[in-house]
C-alpha cells in the first residue's frame, strides 16, 4: 500500500500523510449510493453522525471506520452487533487493498481509490494547551488548531461528554492574539429557558421581575476576548434567531433596551451531539449550524486513541501525587492492559476521575493495581428487552409512564443524588466539585440554588 499513502516532512517540521482519497459503494433494495471521501478516519453506520450512511436494519448506528495511516486504509469493526466480514473471516482490524468488498451487517461494501491526492498533516507536540495525545487522531486536531487559533474564525467543537471541548476553546483562546482578553464560559444547559436570554445578552434595570438593576450578559462580558458557548444544542429554537443576528451583526440588546450595543468576540461553540441531526429534526435552524460551522473540530472519544491512555494514565497519577501526597505510584502492566480494554463512555474525564479514586485506594506497594479499583462496568448495549426493563425499574425509571415524563422524573432525581453526593464529597467546595463534574463553577452554583441545595449544609465551616 506504500505507492498510495507515504508520510512526509513539511517544512517547519510538520508530519504529512499522502493519501488518495476513497470511494464506498453499496446497493440497499435495489438503490446504488457510492460516496468519496478525501478524510484520514470515516466511520459507518445506519444513521447520522457516521460519515457513510447505510440504511439496513441489520447495519448497527456506529458499525464500522476506515482509518488511513501509513501503512495504508485500515478497516476496524467499532462495535458492531452483526460484525464485519471480508470473505467468511469477521475481522476486527484489517488492511484493505483498492477493489476489495466487505460485508456491514448483510451489506457489501465495495471499496476503491481514486486519483485524487489528499494531505493530512499532523502536529510534532503531544499537548495544545492543557490537551495531549500522541495518537495521529489527537495530533491532526493539534495541527488543525495550531494553524486556527491566530484567526478569528468562529469555530464548532463536536465531541462526546469528557472528550475536552472546553479545554480546546481554552487552548484556542490563549494561542490566539486575544489571549490577554477575557475568556467567558456560557453553558446553555446549565441556565434555565427564562433566564438564558439575559445571561447571553444582559438586562436593563426594570426588564422583568426581579431586574433591579442593568446587568451585563456573556457577550459584553467577554468583549475583547473568546466566549465559549457551551452545549449549544441546548439552545431554544425562540432565542436561535437572537444568536444568528448576534453573530452576523457583531452587535446585541439587553433584554428591556432597544439599544444597540456593539461586540468585538471570538466564539468558540461546542455540542455533545451532532448538531446536523438536529437541523434534521428540526430543533436547531440550518442557517445559525452553518454560522456556527465555519470550522469543525471533532474530537475523537477514547475509545478511539487507546494508544494515549498511558501517557493520560502518567499525567493523572502525577497530578493526583500533588495533590495527596502519594508519590512514585506506577501501574501494573495488567490494570494497564485492562485500562486499554475498556470502553470509557465517560471518555478522558472518566479516566481521570478513576485514576484520583485509584490513588486513594491504592497501598504501600507503589503500584495502583487492579484490585485496588472500583470494577469497570461492561457494555450492556446489547442486552435482551427484558434484562433492559429490569435494569431500568432497578435505576427508578418510570416505564409505566409517557417517555417525556419519565425521563424528567429521572433526570430530577438523578440531579438530586448527584450534586448531594458530589456536594458531601468535596464538603461544600464549588470549585473542586465544578472541576469534578467537568463545568463551569458559576454552573454548579446555578445548579445548586435551582435545586435548593445550600452549600453550608454539607461544611463543617
Amino acid at each position: 500500500m506504500t505507492d498510495i499513502t507515504r508520510t512526509v516532512l513539511l517544512d517547519g517540521g510538520t508530519e504529512a500523510l499522502q493519501l488518495r482519497a476513497f470511494r464506498l459503494t453499496v446497493t440497499v433494495a435495489g438503490e446504488t449510493v457510492s460516496q468519496v471521501f478525501t478524510r484520514r478516519r470515516v466511520t459507518i453506520g445506519s444513521r447520522e453522525p457516521a460519515d457513510f450512511v447505510i440504511d439496513d436494519a441489520r447495519v448497527s448506528r456506529m458499525h464500522a471506520a476506515i482509518e488511513v495511516d501509513a501503512r495504508g486504509y485500515r478497516l476496524l469493526d467499532t462495535g458492531s452487533k452483526n460484525g464485519v466480514f471480508v470473505g467468511e473471516l469477521m475481522v476486527q482490524s484489517v488492511y484493505l487493498r483498492p477493489g476489495m468488498t466487505f460485508l456491514v451487517g448483510q451489506v457489501s461494501v465495495q471499496f476503491e481509490v481514486t486519483a485524487e491526492e489528499v494531505e493530512v498533516r499532523f502536529s510534532q507536540r503531544n499537548r495544545f494547551g492543557n490537551m495531549m495525545g500522541q495518537s495521529l487522531a489527537m495530533r491532526e486536531v493539534f495541527a488543525l488548531l495550531e494553524r486556527v487559533s491566530p484567526s478569528d474564525l468562529t469555530i464548532l467543537v463536536e465531541g462526546k461528554s469528557g472528550t475536552g471541548k472546553e479545554l480546546v476553546a481554552e487552548a484556542v483562546h490563549k494561542h490566539s492574539p486575544r489571549h490577554r482578553g477575557p475568556f467567558v464560559v456560557f453553558d446553555c444547559s446549565a441556565v434555565s429557558s427564562e433566564l438564558i436570554e439575559s445571561e447571553l445578552f444582559g438586562h436593563v434595570k426594570g426588564a422583568f421581575t426581579g431586574a433591579v438593576s442593568s446587568r451585563k450578559g456573556a457577550f459584553e462580558n467577554a468583549q475583547g476576548g473568546t466566549l465559549f458557548i457551551d452545549e449549544l444544542g441546548e439552545l431554544g429554537l425562540d432565542l436561535q434567531p437572537k444568536l444568528l443576528r448576534a453573530l452576523e451583526r457583531r452587535e446585541i440588546r439587553r433584554v428591556g433596551s432597544n439599544e444597540a450595543i456593539a461586540v468585538d468576540v471570538r466564539i468558540v461553540a461546542a455540542s455533545n451531539r451532532s448538531l446536523q441531526d438536529e437541523v434534521a429534526r428540526g430543533t436547531f435552524r440550518e442557517d445559525l449550524y452553518y454560522r456556527f460551522a465555519v470550522l469543525k473540530v471533532a474530537l475523537p472519544a477514547l475509545h478511539d486513541r487507546v494508544e494515549d491512555i498511558p501517557l493520560l494514565v502518567e499525567h493523572f497519577l502525577q497530578d493526583a501525587a500533588g495533590r495527596t501526597g502519594k508519590s512514585g505510584l506506577g501501574v501494573s502492566y495488567a490494570t494497564m492492559e485492562r485500562l486499554k480494554a475498556y470502553s470509557w463512555p465517560g471518555n478522558v474525564r472518566e479516566l481521570r476521575n478513576f485514576i484520583e479514586r485509584a490513588v486513594v485506594l491504592a497501598n504501600d506497594s507503589g503500584q495502583v493495581d487492579a484490585r485496588f479499583l472500583q470494577p469497570l462496568v461492561s457494555d450492556t448495549r446489547d442486552e435482551s428487552p427484558v434484562i433492559a426493563e429490569r435494569a431500568l425499574t432497578a435505576a427508578g425509571v418510570p416505564v409505566d409512564l409517557p417517555f417525556k415524563e419519565a425521563k424528567n422524573q429521572l433526570i430530577e432525581k438523578f440531579e438530586v443524588l448527584y450534586w448531594q453526593n458530589l456536594m458531601e464529597q468535596t464538603e461544600g467546595n464549588v470549585t473542586q466539585a465544578a472541576r469534578i463534574a467537568g463545568i463551569h463553577r458559576k454552573s454548579v452554583e446555578y445548579i445548586l440554588k435551582k435545586l435548593g441545595l445550600e452549600r453550608s449544609i454539607f461544611s463543617d465551616s
